[in-house]
């Protein structure tokens, strides 16, 4: 299994990307907004993939964080969500807005993907319901920077160091670092799991900069009881 690329950008589409690894280049396919956010050509890169093999084909997926990877492994768990719309979605979304969405049982925002209907919008949500709030939990741990190539890419010293898709990596892991800990705080307080986690995932959908004291505070005020 390849885990993860580290390389020099050869080039650049709006699905993929070729990465030149010790002479070897491989093509990643990646969702419209890693591509956007990847550096331009001749400079370096660090992307986690899957490998996802059938009989009469290799196709290496790339993700800029662990919680993306994550993310489409569950994505693609669900019946008819192949590697294609489980990209299609997070390039719609993005690895926190797929969480919040299925947190909150907003499949509307999932069928905003490009080739996603209603039912199978529907059937996501209700698949991977349960299942969001261990992900979110453990979104601070797996959205790990891709940086530092530990001596992965062997270049000329003029060229710049293998780096992470793009600058939006730091804050993407952030955010789910401060959702991850604010969901851990609500369960210790005694929440359920379920409704910690849509709590959390709208908080942090009305201000996506929040650190974990906001989003615990703006949480607590959408589980107190009403009237």
């Amino acid at each position: 299994m390849i885990g993860r690329i580290a390389g020099v950008i050869l080039h650049r589409a709006m699905d993929h990307v070729l990465i030149d690894v010790r002479g070897v280049g491989y093509i990643v396919h990646v969702s419209n907004r890693t591509a956007a956010a990847l550096p331009p050509v001749g400079e370096a890169c660090a992307l986690y993939t899957d490998l996802l093999v059938r009989e009469d084909i290799l196709q290496l997926f790339g993700f800029p964080t662990l919680l993306e990877k994550e993310w489409h492994r569950l994505l693609t768990t669900v019946q008819g969500v192949g590697a294609k719309a489980s990209m299609a979605i997070l390039g719609t979304l993005g690895a926190e807005g797929v969480g919040r969405a299925v947190a909150l049982g907003d499949w509307s925002s999932i069928r905003a993907a490009p080739g996603v209907g209603p039912k199978l919008a529907q059937r996501v949500v209700m698949e991977l319901k349960d299942k969001a709030p261990t992900v979110m939990a453990l979104g601070g741990a797996l959205t790990v920077d891709a940086s530092a190539v530990d001596a992965v890419v062997e270049t000329p010293t003029d060229r710049p160091s293998a780096r992470p898709a793009g600058r939006a990596t730091a804050p993407a892991g952030q955010a789910a670092s401060a959702a991850a800990d604010a969901l851990s705080a609500l369960t210790n307080l005694g929440y359920g799991q379920g409704e910690a986690a849509a709590a959390v995932a709208e908080a942090s959908g009305r201000d996506d900069t929040a650190g974990t004291p906001a989003l615990i505070r703006a949480a607590l005020k959408l589980l107190a009881p009403k009237g």
